[in-house]
């Protein structure tokens, strides 16, 4: 049975909202990252660096890493609107983020671009997920786990959007992909609350991304770091790669 499972997991987090009806002109895309974290450097390495972080600056582990509350300073990061801490925050969060061991693979969809170009568009949370989990079975192929049973931690949204992603997530891995062939993922839904070091990775990566496209000539330090952590191909090829961008 223990043979049957990769030696990889893989969190997914997101960052803008994924419907069409309704879109943001200050930002009009939807970003959805995979982090795929090998198993062993979760244990030796990426917890524990993690819960020293969150030792330091809140005396114990049990806050949750959000981006979207340390950019806003609200909730455990209220400190923050102290400008002289928040850099030294910062700063740190910079470096562990540069230290830990990950891959990077994400897709951004533009859905100004998306409703322009097709009568009928696919749900942009669709399109993302395929893009993510087609060049994700290739970096497990290349890590000669290909065969094996990889597990998919996705922050659960609620009943409702859950079955619809677990539909659209089968779908994919039941040979609507690139390959056409079956790919070997299991989605877990996961709460907020069970506090897991990579999905709060997952979540700090998602907006950064987002920043950079839209503003790409715009300094982004979270992107620097960020960058360097994606898959690539020949040449160190980002795009189609790593980053898959639409359309």
């Amino acid at each position: 049975m223990v043979n049957e499972y990769s030696g990889y997991s893989i969190y997914v987090d997101e960052s803008g909202d994924h419907g069409l009806e309704r879109i943001n002109p200050e930002y009009p895309l939807f970003v959805l990252a995979f982090c795929l974290v090998s198993k062993e450097e979760q244990r030796k390495q990426i917890g524990p660096e993690i819960a020293d972080f969150k030792h330091r600056w809140f005396g114990h582990e049990a806050v949750v890493l959000q981006a979207h509350k340390i950019r806003k300073q609200r909730g455990d990061f209220t400190f923050l609107f102290n400008r002289t801490v928040r850099e030294q925050f910062l700063d740190d969060l910079t470096g562990l983020m540069d230290r830990l061991p990950y891959t990077l693979i994400a897709s951004a969809i533009n859905k100004q671009h998306l409703n322009h170009r097709y009568a009928d568009p696919d749900n942009p949370y669709s399109i993302a997920m395929r893009f993510c989990l087609e060049r994700s079975y290739l970096f497990l192929r290349e890590q000669g786990e290909g065969e094996r049973l990889t597990h998919v931690l996705v922050e659960s949204r609620g009943r409702k959007e859950d079955a619809d992603l677990e539909l659209a997530f089968r779908r994919i891995c039941d040979g609507d992909n690139a390959t056409g062939q079956r790919l070997p993922f299991e989605a877990v839904f996961v709460d907020k609350k069970h506090n897991l070091a990579g999905l709060q990775l997952a979540d700090l990566v998602c907006h950064p991304i987002g920043r950079h496209l839209l503003k790409p000539g715009q300094r982004n330090r979270a992107y620097e770091v960020v960058e360097k952590k994606f898959r690539r191909g020949g040449a160190g090829k980002l795009e189609g790669y790593g980053l898959k961008t639409f359309p």
